[in-house]
Protein backbone atom coordinates (compact mmCIF):
# COMPACT_ATOMS: atom_id res chain seq x y z
CA UNK A 1 0.00 0.00 0.00
CA UNK A 2 2.95 2.33 0.87
CA UNK A 3 4.25 1.91 -2.61
CA UNK A 4 1.20 2.32 -4.37
CA UNK A 5 0.44 5.24 -2.25
CA UNK A 6 3.98 6.58 -3.51
CA UNK A 7 3.30 6.55 -7.15
CA UNK A 8 -0.12 7.88 -6.66
CA UNK A 9 1.33 10.96 -4.77
CA UNK A 10 3.88 11.29 -7.72
CA UNK A 11 1.46 10.66 -10.96
CA UNK A 12 -0.34 13.45 -8.98
CA UNK A 13 2.25 15.80 -8.51
CA UNK A 14 3.41 15.73 -12.56
CA UNK A 15 -0.44 15.93 -13.18
CA UNK A 16 -1.07 19.16 -11.45
CA UNK A 17 2.21 20.56 -12.35
CA UNK A 18 2.95 22.08 -8.79
CA UNK A 19 5.63 22.72 -7.48
CA UNK A 20 7.91 20.16 -5.33
CA UNK A 21 9.76 21.22 -2.15
CA UNK A 22 12.31 19.18 -0.45
CA UNK A 23 14.49 20.35 2.75
CA UNK A 24 17.20 19.30 3.06
CA UNK A 25 18.42 16.17 3.83
CA UNK A 26 19.32 16.96 7.21
CA UNK A 27 19.62 19.66 9.47
CA UNK A 28 23.43 19.55 10.53
CA UNK A 29 25.55 22.27 9.75
CA UNK A 30 28.22 22.46 6.95
CA UNK A 31 30.69 21.48 9.36
CA UNK A 32 29.16 18.27 10.53
CA UNK A 33 28.82 17.02 7.22
CA UNK A 34 31.00 14.23 6.08
CA UNK A 35 32.96 14.83 2.93
CA UNK A 36 31.65 12.92 0.81
CA UNK A 37 27.77 14.01 1.10
CA UNK A 38 28.52 17.18 -0.77
CA UNK A 39 31.09 15.83 -3.35
CA UNK A 40 31.63 16.19 -6.80
CA UNK A 41 32.96 12.77 -8.28
CA UNK A 42 34.84 12.07 -11.49
CA UNK A 43 34.44 8.95 -12.76
CA UNK A 44 38.16 7.77 -14.87
CA UNK A 45 37.91 4.51 -17.40
CA UNK A 46 41.89 4.58 -17.43
CA UNK A 47 42.24 3.11 -20.66
CA UNK A 48 40.99 6.20 -22.19
CA UNK A 49 42.02 8.72 -19.93
CA UNK A 50 45.63 9.25 -20.55
CA UNK A 51 48.60 7.16 -21.98
CA UNK A 52 52.29 7.99 -20.33
CA UNK A 53 54.13 5.48 -22.27
CA UNK A 54 53.05 5.77 -25.76
CA UNK A 55 51.19 2.18 -25.83
CA UNK A 56 48.34 3.70 -26.94
CA UNK A 57 46.32 2.55 -23.80
CA UNK A 58 45.97 4.94 -20.65
CA UNK A 59 47.74 4.08 -17.39
CA UNK A 60 48.12 4.94 -13.86
CA UNK A 61 51.07 7.50 -14.62
CA UNK A 62 48.81 9.22 -16.91
CA UNK A 63 46.36 9.41 -14.46
CA UNK A 64 48.68 10.65 -11.67
CA UNK A 65 50.13 13.54 -14.25
CA UNK A 66 46.68 14.38 -14.58
CA UNK A 67 45.42 14.83 -11.04
CA UNK A 68 46.15 18.31 -10.96
CA UNK A 69 44.01 18.81 -13.87
CA UNK A 70 40.97 17.31 -11.60
CA UNK A 71 42.45 19.60 -8.51
CA UNK A 72 41.90 22.15 -10.79
CA UNK A 73 38.22 21.76 -11.80
CA UNK A 74 37.56 21.46 -8.18
CA UNK A 75 36.77 17.22 -7.51
CA UNK A 76 36.67 15.65 -4.40
CA UNK A 77 37.24 12.39 -5.81
CA UNK A 78 38.36 10.38 -8.48
CA UNK A 79 36.32 7.17 -8.91
CA UNK A 80 38.90 4.46 -11.40
CA UNK A 81 37.05 1.99 -13.60
CA UNK A 82 38.99 -1.10 -12.58
CA UNK A 83 43.26 -1.44 -12.82
CA UNK A 84 42.97 -4.82 -11.22
CA UNK A 85 44.96 -7.97 -13.14
CA UNK A 86 42.57 -8.93 -16.39
CA UNK A 87 43.41 -10.65 -19.41
CA UNK A 88 41.07 -7.72 -20.83
CA UNK A 89 38.02 -9.75 -22.29
CA UNK A 90 35.76 -7.20 -20.51
CA UNK A 91 38.45 -4.62 -20.29
CA UNK A 92 39.11 -4.98 -16.75
CA UNK A 93 35.53 -6.21 -15.54
CA UNK A 94 36.94 -9.98 -15.48
CA UNK A 95 39.64 -10.03 -12.94
CA UNK A 96 42.05 -12.87 -12.89
CA UNK A 97 43.97 -11.48 -9.59
CA UNK A 98 41.99 -8.72 -7.20
CA UNK A 99 45.08 -8.02 -5.63
CA UNK A 100 47.59 -7.07 -8.34
CA UNK A 101 47.44 -4.03 -10.84
CA UNK A 102 47.42 -5.14 -14.90
CA UNK A 103 50.63 -4.99 -16.35
CA UNK A 104 49.29 -2.54 -19.27
CA UNK A 105 48.02 0.16 -16.55
CA UNK A 106 51.41 -0.31 -14.30
CA UNK A 107 52.22 -1.53 -11.31
CA UNK A 108 51.50 -1.56 -7.73
CA UNK A 109 54.12 0.96 -7.21
CA UNK A 110 52.52 2.82 -9.80
CA UNK A 111 49.32 3.09 -7.86
CA UNK A 112 50.93 4.08 -4.08
CA UNK A 113 52.89 6.98 -5.73
CA UNK A 114 49.42 7.86 -7.41
CA UNK A 115 48.00 7.72 -3.89
CA UNK A 116 50.69 9.80 -2.67
CA UNK A 117 49.91 12.23 -5.41
CA UNK A 118 46.67 12.52 -4.84
CA UNK A 119 46.68 12.91 -0.66
CA UNK A 120 48.95 15.78 -1.15
CA UNK A 121 46.50 17.66 -3.71
CA UNK A 122 43.91 16.71 -1.06
CA UNK A 123 41.85 14.31 -3.82
CA UNK A 124 40.56 10.71 -2.93
CA UNK A 125 40.75 7.89 -4.89
CA UNK A 126 37.78 5.58 -4.95
CA UNK A 127 38.47 2.24 -6.82
CA UNK A 128 36.00 -0.13 -8.67
CA UNK A 129 35.07 -3.18 -6.87
CA UNK A 130 33.80 -6.27 -9.01
CA UNK A 131 32.09 -8.49 -6.66
CA UNK A 132 29.58 -10.49 -8.93
CA UNK A 133 32.26 -12.80 -11.03
CA UNK A 134 36.30 -13.43 -11.92
CA UNK A 135 37.54 -13.92 -14.77
CA UNK A 136 38.39 -17.63 -15.36
CA UNK A 137 42.10 -17.54 -15.65
CA UNK A 138 41.66 -16.52 -11.90
CA UNK A 139 43.71 -18.98 -9.84
CA UNK A 140 40.09 -19.17 -7.71
CA UNK A 141 38.50 -20.81 -10.88
CA UNK A 142 41.33 -23.25 -12.28
CA UNK A 143 41.21 -24.47 -8.33
CA UNK A 144 37.39 -24.82 -8.38
CA UNK A 145 37.66 -26.40 -11.85
CA UNK A 146 39.83 -29.21 -10.48
CA UNK A 147 37.35 -29.10 -7.29
CA UNK A 148 40.40 -28.45 -4.92
CA UNK A 149 39.57 -28.24 -1.30
CA UNK A 150 37.82 -25.48 -0.01
CA UNK A 151 37.31 -24.34 -4.02
CA UNK A 152 35.07 -26.77 -4.82
CA UNK A 153 32.02 -24.55 -4.46
CA UNK A 154 33.22 -21.13 -5.31
CA UNK A 155 31.24 -20.65 -8.59
CA UNK A 156 27.79 -21.66 -9.37
CA UNK A 157 28.18 -24.88 -10.89
CA UNK A 158 25.42 -27.23 -12.03
CA UNK A 159 25.04 -30.97 -13.64
CA UNK A 160 22.64 -29.62 -16.04
CA UNK A 161 19.75 -31.87 -17.34
CA UNK A 162 18.99 -33.94 -19.52
CA UNK A 163 16.66 -33.95 -22.22
CA UNK A 164 13.97 -36.83 -22.05
CA UNK A 165 13.57 -36.86 -25.93
CA UNK A 166 17.04 -36.65 -27.33
CA UNK A 167 18.71 -37.62 -23.99
CA UNK A 168 20.93 -34.78 -24.55
CA UNK A 169 22.40 -32.98 -21.08
CA UNK A 170 21.18 -29.15 -21.80
CA UNK A 171 21.73 -26.20 -19.38
CA UNK A 172 20.32 -26.19 -16.03
CA UNK A 173 17.81 -23.40 -17.34
CA UNK A 174 16.76 -20.69 -20.14
CA UNK A 175 18.80 -17.90 -17.84
CA UNK A 176 20.32 -15.36 -20.47
CA UNK A 177 23.32 -13.46 -19.97
CA UNK A 178 23.95 -9.92 -20.42
CA UNK A 179 26.36 -10.10 -23.44
CA UNK A 180 23.75 -12.43 -25.30
CA UNK A 181 22.94 -15.97 -25.00
CA UNK A 182 22.75 -18.63 -22.41
CA UNK A 183 24.25 -17.80 -18.81
CA UNK A 184 25.62 -21.35 -18.79
CA UNK A 185 28.88 -22.78 -20.19
CA UNK A 186 29.68 -26.19 -19.98
CA UNK A 187 32.68 -27.17 -18.94
CA UNK A 188 34.61 -30.53 -20.10
CA UNK A 189 37.46 -30.96 -17.25
CA UNK A 190 34.55 -30.51 -14.40
CA UNK A 191 32.11 -32.01 -16.39
CA UNK A 192 29.48 -29.07 -15.19
CA UNK A 193 27.79 -26.23 -16.49
CA UNK A 194 28.82 -22.62 -14.56
CA UNK A 195 27.19 -19.57 -14.09
CA UNK A 196 28.51 -16.51 -16.30
CA UNK A 197 25.42 -13.64 -16.20
CA UNK A 198 28.47 -11.75 -18.12
CA UNK A 199 30.76 -13.25 -20.75
CA UNK A 200 31.44 -16.83 -20.85
CA UNK A 201 34.88 -16.29 -19.23
CA UNK A 202 33.64 -14.10 -16.38
CA UNK A 203 32.30 -17.23 -13.96
CA UNK A 204 29.69 -15.53 -10.99
CA UNK A 205 31.04 -16.12 -7.87
CA UNK A 206 28.72 -18.01 -5.16
CA UNK A 207 27.82 -15.75 -2.61
CA UNK A 208 26.38 -18.61 -0.39
CA UNK A 209 29.76 -19.91 0.10
CA UNK A 210 31.04 -18.01 3.30
CA UNK A 211 34.56 -19.10 1.90
CA UNK A 212 33.89 -16.23 -0.89
CA UNK A 213 31.98 -13.90 1.34
CA UNK A 214 35.18 -13.63 3.10
CA UNK A 215 37.48 -13.73 0.32
CA UNK A 216 35.78 -10.41 -1.10
CA UNK A 217 35.87 -8.44 2.35
CA UNK A 218 39.30 -9.29 2.00
CA UNK A 219 39.28 -7.28 -1.60
CA UNK A 220 37.68 -4.70 0.39
CA UNK A 221 40.51 -4.28 3.45
CA UNK A 222 43.62 -4.60 1.02
CA UNK A 223 42.96 -2.23 -0.99
CA UNK A 224 41.59 0.06 2.35
CA UNK A 225 45.18 -0.36 3.61
CA UNK A 226 46.44 0.93 0.19
CA UNK A 227 45.10 4.20 1.21
CA UNK A 228 41.81 4.17 -0.89
CA UNK A 229 39.14 6.22 0.10
CA UNK A 230 36.18 4.13 -0.99
CA UNK A 231 34.62 1.88 -3.28
CA UNK A 232 31.65 1.89 -6.40
CA UNK A 233 30.72 -1.77 -6.43
CA UNK A 234 30.16 -2.97 -10.30
CA UNK A 235 27.07 -4.60 -11.05
CA UNK A 236 25.19 -5.71 -7.99
CA UNK A 237 21.61 -7.13 -9.08
CA UNK A 238 23.00 -10.27 -10.40
CA UNK A 239 25.30 -11.09 -7.40
CA UNK A 240 22.64 -13.58 -5.90
CA UNK A 241 20.03 -16.14 -7.88
CA UNK A 242 17.81 -17.46 -5.92
CA UNK A 243 17.73 -20.90 -4.41
CA UNK A 244 17.95 -24.10 -5.54
CA UNK A 245 14.14 -26.53 -5.25
CA UNK A 246 14.65 -29.27 -3.12
CA UNK A 247 15.80 -31.43 -6.17
CA UNK A 248 18.56 -28.68 -6.85
CA UNK A 249 16.88 -27.69 -9.78
CA UNK A 250 16.37 -23.52 -10.59
CA UNK A 251 13.27 -22.17 -12.00
CA UNK A 252 13.50 -20.81 -15.76
CA UNK A 253 12.48 -17.38 -16.39
CA UNK A 254 9.60 -16.63 -18.81
CA UNK A 255 9.23 -15.02 -21.57
CA UNK A 256 9.23 -10.99 -20.97
CA UNK A 257 7.66 -10.19 -24.67
CA UNK A 258 9.98 -7.01 -24.43
CA UNK A 259 11.58 -8.11 -27.44
CA UNK A 260 11.60 -10.84 -30.24
CA UNK A 261 14.87 -11.33 -29.86
CA UNK A 262 15.96 -14.93 -28.08
CA UNK A 263 19.51 -13.93 -27.33
CA UNK A 264 18.91 -10.81 -26.13
CA UNK A 265 18.67 -10.90 -22.12
CA UNK A 266 15.44 -8.56 -22.16
CA UNK A 267 13.78 -11.38 -24.12
CA UNK A 268 13.07 -12.95 -20.83
CA UNK A 269 12.09 -11.22 -16.97
CA UNK A 270 15.03 -11.70 -14.42
CA UNK A 271 12.15 -12.69 -11.40
CA UNK A 272 15.23 -15.45 -10.69
CA UNK A 273 18.60 -13.94 -11.48
CA UNK A 274 18.58 -10.37 -10.49
CA UNK A 275 17.48 -8.09 -7.27
CA UNK A 276 17.32 -11.24 -4.74
CA UNK A 277 17.11 -9.95 -1.00
CA UNK A 278 20.50 -11.62 0.32
CA UNK A 279 22.21 -9.17 -2.68
CA UNK A 280 20.73 -6.48 0.00
CA UNK A 281 22.43 -7.80 3.29
CA UNK A 282 25.68 -8.45 1.53
CA UNK A 283 26.14 -5.02 0.77
CA UNK A 284 25.24 -3.73 4.61
CA UNK A 285 27.85 -6.33 5.73
CA UNK A 286 30.47 -4.59 2.85
CA UNK A 287 29.61 -1.31 4.76
CA UNK A 288 30.40 -3.03 8.36
CA UNK A 289 33.88 -3.82 6.62
CA UNK A 290 34.48 -0.26 5.73
CA UNK A 291 33.11 1.32 9.21
CA UNK A 292 35.41 -1.55 10.93
CA UNK A 293 38.81 0.21 9.59
CA UNK A 294 37.90 3.90 10.03
CA UNK A 295 36.96 2.56 13.77
CA UNK A 296 40.73 0.51 14.16
CA UNK A 297 42.76 2.78 11.57
CA UNK A 298 40.85 6.19 12.22
CA UNK A 299 41.04 8.96 9.48
CA UNK A 300 38.36 9.87 7.06
CA UNK A 301 35.15 8.04 6.23
CA UNK A 302 35.51 5.71 3.38
CA UNK A 303 32.84 5.66 0.64
CA UNK A 304 30.48 3.07 -0.90
CA UNK A 305 29.10 3.54 -4.20
CA UNK A 306 26.73 0.99 -5.51
CA UNK A 307 25.98 0.56 -9.30
CA UNK A 308 22.30 -0.57 -9.61
CA UNK A 309 19.59 -0.27 -12.38
CA UNK A 310 17.06 -1.69 -10.27
CA UNK A 311 13.53 -0.59 -9.10
CA UNK A 312 12.99 2.37 -6.70
CA UNK A 313 11.82 -0.50 -3.93
CA UNK A 314 14.73 -2.62 -4.47
CA UNK A 315 17.34 0.26 -4.56
CA UNK A 316 16.50 2.62 -1.51
CA UNK A 317 16.85 -0.58 0.40
CA UNK A 318 20.84 -0.15 -0.56
CA UNK A 319 20.79 2.98 1.84
CA UNK A 320 20.28 0.95 4.69
CA UNK A 321 17.54 0.90 7.76
CA UNK A 322 17.02 2.04 11.02
CA UNK A 323 19.38 -0.62 12.76
CA UNK A 324 21.80 -1.13 9.96
CA UNK A 325 24.11 1.36 7.83
CA UNK A 326 24.39 0.07 4.17
CA UNK A 327 25.77 2.22 1.22
CA UNK A 328 26.54 5.71 1.45
CA UNK A 329 25.01 6.21 -2.64
CA UNK A 330 23.14 3.73 -4.46
CA UNK A 331 23.80 5.65 -7.77
CA UNK A 332 21.07 7.80 -9.30
CA UNK A 333 20.46 6.66 -12.59
CA UNK A 334 17.15 8.47 -13.43
CA UNK A 335 18.40 11.48 -15.59
CA UNK A 336 19.61 8.69 -17.87
CA UNK A 337 17.20 5.97 -18.23
CA UNK A 338 14.33 8.24 -17.67
CA UNK A 339 15.12 10.41 -20.68
CA UNK A 340 16.63 7.06 -22.42
CA UNK A 341 12.96 6.21 -22.54
CA UNK A 342 10.93 9.13 -22.90
CA UNK A 343 12.85 12.13 -24.46
CA UNK A 344 14.48 15.16 -23.52
CA UNK A 345 12.05 17.46 -21.50
CA UNK A 346 11.51 19.41 -18.42
CA UNK A 347 8.83 16.81 -17.35
CA UNK A 348 10.63 14.25 -18.24
CA UNK A 349 13.48 15.86 -15.89
CA UNK A 350 10.87 16.17 -13.20
CA UNK A 351 9.49 12.88 -13.24
CA UNK A 352 13.29 11.66 -13.16
CA UNK A 353 14.03 13.80 -9.37
CA UNK A 354 10.52 13.32 -8.24
CA UNK A 355 11.36 9.30 -8.71
CA UNK A 356 14.65 9.86 -6.23
CA UNK A 357 13.72 12.17 -4.03
CA UNK A 358 10.11 10.55 -3.65
CA UNK A 359 11.63 7.47 -2.68
CA UNK A 360 14.56 8.48 -1.06
CA UNK A 361 14.71 7.22 2.67
CA UNK A 362 14.22 10.28 5.24
CA UNK A 363 18.04 11.37 6.06
CA UNK A 364 20.09 10.27 3.16
CA UNK A 365 21.88 11.86 0.60
CA UNK A 366 21.11 12.08 -3.05
CA UNK A 367 23.08 11.64 -5.85
CA UNK A 368 23.12 12.63 -9.39
CA UNK A 369 24.80 10.90 -12.76
CA UNK A 370 24.44 11.84 -16.14
CA UNK A 371 26.72 8.95 -17.82
CA UNK A 372 28.95 6.32 -17.66
CA UNK A 373 31.20 4.21 -19.45
CA UNK A 374 27.99 1.98 -20.33
CA UNK A 375 26.00 4.65 -21.32
CA UNK A 376 26.33 6.93 -24.54
CA UNK A 377 27.73 10.07 -23.37
CA UNK A 378 25.42 12.63 -21.79
CA UNK A 379 26.46 15.12 -25.22
CA UNK A 380 25.17 12.88 -27.35
CA UNK A 381 22.26 11.76 -25.53
CA UNK A 382 20.29 14.99 -24.09
CA UNK A 383 22.11 16.92 -27.22
CA UNK A 384 25.28 19.41 -27.48
CA UNK A 385 22.99 22.34 -26.50
CA UNK A 386 21.61 20.96 -23.04
CA UNK A 387 24.90 19.87 -21.87
CA UNK A 388 25.59 23.02 -20.12
CA UNK A 389 21.79 22.60 -18.65
CA UNK A 390 22.21 19.11 -17.42
CA UNK A 391 25.38 19.95 -15.96
CA UNK A 392 24.07 23.13 -13.87
CA UNK A 393 21.09 20.62 -12.96
CA UNK A 394 23.38 17.72 -11.35
CA UNK A 395 25.31 20.84 -9.39
CA UNK A 396 22.54 22.88 -8.40
CA UNK A 397 20.16 19.53 -7.14
CA UNK A 398 21.35 18.81 -3.65
CA UNK A 399 23.80 15.77 -2.32
CA UNK A 400 26.40 14.52 -4.56
CA UNK A 401 27.92 14.78 -8.34
CA UNK A 402 28.99 12.42 -10.70
CA UNK A 403 30.77 13.43 -13.54
CA UNK A 404 32.23 11.10 -16.04
CA UNK A 405 35.27 11.99 -17.64
CA UNK A 406 34.47 14.12 -20.94
CA UNK A 407 31.20 15.33 -19.62
CA UNK A 408 32.67 18.54 -17.88
CA UNK A 409 34.10 19.47 -22.03
CA UNK A 410 31.30 18.22 -23.51
CA UNK A 411 32.99 14.99 -25.31
CA UNK A 412 30.55 13.23 -27.70
CA UNK A 413 30.29 9.46 -28.76
CA UNK A 414 32.89 8.44 -31.26
CA UNK A 415 31.83 6.60 -34.45
CA UNK A 416 33.29 2.80 -34.44
CA UNK A 417 33.03 0.52 -37.13
CA UNK A 418 32.29 -3.20 -36.84
CA UNK A 419 35.70 -3.93 -37.68
CA UNK A 420 37.24 -1.57 -35.00
CA UNK A 421 34.67 -2.85 -32.20
CA UNK A 422 36.16 -4.12 -29.28
CA UNK A 423 33.46 -3.85 -26.40
CA UNK A 424 32.57 -7.96 -25.98
CA UNK A 425 28.56 -6.92 -25.68
CA UNK A 426 29.25 -5.42 -29.19
CA UNK A 427 31.24 -7.95 -30.85
CA UNK A 428 28.88 -11.11 -29.20
CA UNK A 429 26.42 -9.38 -31.86
CA UNK A 430 26.55 -9.00 -35.52
CA UNK A 431 27.27 -6.37 -37.91
CA UNK A 432 23.90 -5.42 -38.19
CA UNK A 433 22.98 -4.99 -34.92
CA UNK A 434 26.23 -4.22 -32.98
CA UNK A 435 25.08 -0.93 -32.54
CA UNK A 436 22.81 -1.57 -29.85
CA UNK A 437 25.10 -3.02 -27.90
CA UNK A 438 28.53 -1.88 -27.97
CA UNK A 439 29.70 0.72 -25.75
CA UNK A 440 32.86 1.24 -27.33
CA UNK A 441 31.51 4.84 -28.63
CA UNK A 442 31.51 6.33 -25.12
CA UNK A 443 34.94 4.69 -24.30
CA UNK A 444 36.86 6.86 -26.76
CA UNK A 445 40.16 8.61 -25.57
CA UNK A 446 40.25 11.58 -23.75
CA UNK A 447 40.36 14.50 -25.47
CA UNK A 448 43.22 16.97 -24.09
CA UNK A 449 44.44 18.93 -27.15
CA UNK A 450 43.47 19.10 -31.12
CA UNK A 451 46.54 18.19 -31.32
CA UNK A 452 47.84 14.41 -32.89
CA UNK A 453 45.68 11.62 -31.19
CA UNK A 454 44.40 14.24 -28.82
CA UNK A 455 46.87 14.60 -26.44
CA UNK A 456 45.99 11.47 -24.98
CA UNK A 457 49.15 9.91 -26.34
CA UNK A 458 52.51 10.52 -27.61
CA UNK A 459 52.40 7.10 -29.27
CA UNK A 460 51.37 6.32 -33.28
CA UNK A 461 47.78 4.62 -32.51
CA UNK A 462 45.04 4.82 -29.32
CA UNK A 463 43.32 1.60 -28.39
CA UNK A 464 39.78 2.87 -29.63
CA UNK A 465 39.37 5.51 -32.65
CA UNK A 466 39.31 9.22 -31.29
CA UNK A 467 36.19 11.09 -31.65
CA UNK A 468 35.64 13.61 -34.89
CA UNK A 469 35.25 16.44 -32.70
CA UNK A 470 38.70 16.39 -31.00
CA UNK A 471 40.16 19.58 -32.64
CA UNK A 472 37.22 21.68 -31.45
CA UNK A 473 36.27 19.79 -28.33
CA UNK A 474 39.64 19.22 -25.71
CA UNK A 475 40.44 20.65 -22.85
CA UNK A 476 43.14 22.86 -24.18
CA UNK A 477 41.20 24.78 -26.53
CA UNK A 478 38.20 25.22 -23.86
CA UNK A 479 40.48 27.20 -21.51
CA UNK A 480 41.45 29.06 -23.95
CA UNK A 481 38.24 30.13 -25.09
CA UNK A 482 36.62 33.17 -23.16
CA UNK A 483 33.63 31.13 -22.84
CA UNK A 484 33.57 27.30 -22.99
CA UNK A 485 31.66 24.21 -21.20
CA UNK A 486 34.76 23.60 -19.42
CA UNK A 487 34.67 26.96 -17.85
CA UNK A 488 30.98 27.16 -17.03
CA UNK A 489 31.75 23.18 -14.85
CA UNK A 490 34.33 25.09 -12.89
CA UNK A 491 32.40 27.97 -12.85
CA UNK A 492 29.43 25.26 -11.46
CA UNK A 493 31.61 23.48 -9.38
CA UNK A 494 33.22 26.70 -7.37
CA UNK A 495 29.65 27.56 -6.80
CA UNK A 496 28.50 24.45 -4.90
CA UNK A 497 31.66 24.41 -2.75
CA UNK A 498 31.42 28.08 -1.51
CA UNK A 499 27.43 28.37 -1.34
CA UNK A 500 26.19 27.28 2.13
CA UNK A 501 22.85 27.41 0.00
CA UNK A 502 23.88 24.45 -2.09
CA UNK A 503 25.53 22.42 0.63
CA UNK A 504 22.84 22.65 2.94
CA UNK A 505 19.74 24.52 1.72
CA UNK A 506 16.47 23.39 0.77
CA UNK A 507 15.09 22.44 -2.72
CA UNK A 508 12.05 23.50 -4.21
CA UNK A 509 11.74 22.58 -8.19
CA UNK A 510 9.20 22.76 -10.49
CA UNK A 511 8.09 22.04 -14.10
CA UNK A 512 6.58 25.24 -15.78
CA UNK A 513 5.61 23.97 -19.14
CA UNK A 514 6.79 21.14 -21.35
CA UNK A 515 9.83 22.97 -21.90
CA UNK A 516 11.05 25.10 -19.07
CA UNK A 517 12.42 23.46 -15.63
CA UNK A 518 13.30 25.72 -12.40
CA UNK A 519 15.20 24.42 -9.67
CA UNK A 520 15.99 26.73 -6.33
CA UNK A 521 17.54 26.46 -3.72
CA UNK A 522 17.18 28.39 -0.36
CA UNK A 523 18.56 28.94 3.76
CA UNK A 524 17.67 31.58 6.23
CA UNK A 525 20.43 34.33 5.89
CA UNK A 526 22.07 32.92 2.87
CA UNK A 527 21.54 34.20 -0.71
CA UNK A 528 18.80 32.11 -2.73
CA UNK A 529 20.07 29.79 -5.91
CA UNK A 530 17.68 29.77 -8.88
CA UNK A 531 18.37 27.61 -11.68
CA UNK A 532 16.09 28.17 -15.33
CA UNK A 533 16.31 26.15 -18.46
CA UNK A 534 14.44 25.68 -21.72
CA UNK A 535 14.63 22.71 -23.09
CA UNK A 536 12.72 23.54 -25.94
CA UNK A 537 13.45 24.22 -29.92
CA UNK A 538 11.69 27.86 -29.50
CA UNK A 539 12.56 31.25 -27.57
CA UNK A 540 10.21 31.26 -24.03
CA UNK A 541 9.30 34.55 -21.81
CA UNK A 542 9.10 33.02 -17.95
CA UNK A 543 7.37 34.37 -15.21
CA UNK A 544 9.06 32.60 -11.75
CA UNK A 545 6.60 33.90 -10.01
CA UNK A 546 4.20 31.22 -10.93
CA UNK A 547 6.99 29.82 -9.28
CA UNK A 548 7.24 31.44 -6.45
CA UNK A 549 4.82 34.52 -5.57
CA UNK A 550 7.69 35.88 -4.00
CA UNK A 551 10.00 36.17 -6.77
CA UNK A 552 9.50 39.27 -7.82
CA UNK A 553 12.97 41.36 -7.00
CA UNK A 554 15.54 41.14 -10.07
CA UNK A 555 18.14 38.21 -9.98
CA UNK A 556 21.91 39.09 -10.67
CA UNK A 557 23.09 35.69 -13.22
CA UNK A 558 26.46 34.14 -12.25
CA UNK A 559 26.38 31.62 -14.89
CA UNK A 560 25.13 31.04 -18.66
CA UNK A 561 25.00 28.31 -21.12
CA UNK A 562 27.87 28.52 -23.83
CA UNK A 563 25.37 29.97 -26.49
CA UNK A 564 23.37 32.71 -24.12
CA UNK A 565 23.77 36.15 -24.99
CA UNK A 566 23.19 37.44 -21.32
CA UNK A 567 25.42 39.06 -19.47
CA UNK A 568 26.97 37.48 -16.13
CA UNK A 569 26.60 40.03 -13.22
CA UNK A 570 23.44 41.52 -14.83
CA UNK A 571 20.19 41.70 -13.02
CA UNK A 572 17.29 40.15 -15.31
CA UNK A 573 13.47 40.41 -14.10
CA UNK A 574 12.28 37.46 -12.88
CA UNK A 575 8.79 38.25 -14.41
CA UNK A 576 9.53 38.27 -17.64
CA UNK A 577 12.72 36.47 -18.09
CA UNK A 578 13.63 35.51 -21.66
CA UNK A 579 14.90 31.70 -22.72
CA UNK A 580 16.22 31.30 -26.01
CA UNK A 581 16.15 27.32 -27.06
CA UNK A 582 18.39 25.34 -24.99
CA UNK A 583 19.52 28.29 -22.67
CA UNK A 584 20.20 27.78 -18.85
CA UNK A 585 21.25 30.33 -16.50
CA UNK A 586 22.26 30.03 -12.80
CA UNK A 587 20.68 33.38 -11.04
CA UNK A 588 21.31 34.32 -7.39
CA UNK A 589 19.16 36.51 -5.34
CA UNK A 590 22.09 38.36 -4.09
Amino acid sequence: MELLSLLTLLLLAIASNEACQVQSSSSETSDSVDWWQTAQFYQIYPRSFKDSDGDGIGDLNGITSKLEYLKDLGITAAWLSPIFKSPMVDFGYDISDFFDIQPEYGTLEDFRALIKRAKELDLKIVLDFVPNHSSNESEWFQKSLKREKGYEDYYVWHDGKVNSTTGKREPPTNWLQYFRGSAWEWNEQRQQYYLHQFAVQQPDLNYRNPLVVEQMKRVLRYWLNEGVSGFRCDALPPLFEVLPNGDGQFPDEVVSGSTEDKEDRDYLTTTYIENQPETIDMVYQWRTVLDDHKRIYGGNSSVLLIETYSPAWFTMQFYGNRSTEGAHLPFNFNLITVMEQKGVSASNVQEAIDLWLNNMPAGRTPNWVLGNHDKRRAASRYGKEHIDGMNMLVMILPGVSVTYQGEEIGMTDGEISWEDTVDPWGCNSNPDIYEQYTRDPERTPFQWTGGTNAGFTNGSTTWLPLAADYETINVEKELSDGVSHLKIYKELVALRKSSKTLQNGSTKYQTLSEDIFVVQRSLTKSATIVLVINFGSVAKIVDLSQFDKNRTESLLLLIGSIDSTKTTGTRYDPTSLSLDPAEALVLTSE
